[in-house]
């Protein structure tokens, strides 16, 4: 039986600790690949549930207009509010602190808009009557407890995947193919505030 030569030796050991590596390296940067998507998508559900919110505000607005004529400022500050919260995107490849804040900051002025007209229920007995009022606010009470929850979702996914970009030693992968720490959604006091429903 012939012997291999150290040299043929070496050279196997070599080529095996190569295809080692490199399976190492596309599988650690596949697995942030699916996390990084993971972020994206828990980001549109966030968006998708802001326009949900977003896209209940006029039939509201017109209910409370019915009723409350004399309220001219609120609606302004309501269809305001509305429209830069809408105009404000955040592309989920691009979440940095300030984009992030920027968006918080827009949703927060819109939950206080909110906060303001439906508070005006108090003075009109016959607005807070009104089945389609009712509705409307119990559908609006839904989609802040899905915005909140999307945010949840979207903060886990970002966790998980920074704790993949940041430790050792997928962080060399991370590194390498140019994958960087995500910003978390830290709502400010404003936008951690739903706007209160009433029922009574």
């Amino acid at each position: 039986m012939k012997t291999l030569s150290k040299g043929v030796i070496a050279l196997i050991v070599l080529v095996v600790a190569a295809v080692a590596l490199a399976g190492w390296y596309f599988s650690t940067r596949n697995e942030l690949v699916s996390q990084d998507e993971s972020v994206s998508t828990s980001w549109a559900n966030v968006q998708s549930q802001y326009q949900r919110r977003a896209d209940l505000i006029p039939n509201l607005v017109e209910t409370v207009k019915g009723y409350a004529k004399h309220e001219e400022g609120t609606f302004t500050a309501v269809v305001e509010a509305r429209a830069k919260a809408t105009q404000v995107t955040v592309d989920p490849t691009n979440l940095t602190p300030e984009k992030l804040k920027e968006f918080q900051a827009a949703q927060g002025e819109l939950s206080s808009a909110l906060g303001r007209l439906l508070a005006l229920q108090e003075n009109y007995p016959e607005l807070k009557a009104n089945e389609q009022f009712s509705e409307l606010q119990a559908q609006l009470e839904g989609t802040e407890n899905r915005i909140n929850k999307a945010r949840d979702e979207f903060n886990n996914a970002v966790q998980g995947y920074n704790l993949k970009v940041r430790q050792f030693p997928s962080s060399i992968v991370a590194s390498m193919a140019g994958f960087g720490v995500k910003t978390k959604f830290e709502a400010d006091a404003a936008a951690q505030t739903a706007p209160k429903v009433s029922f009574n």
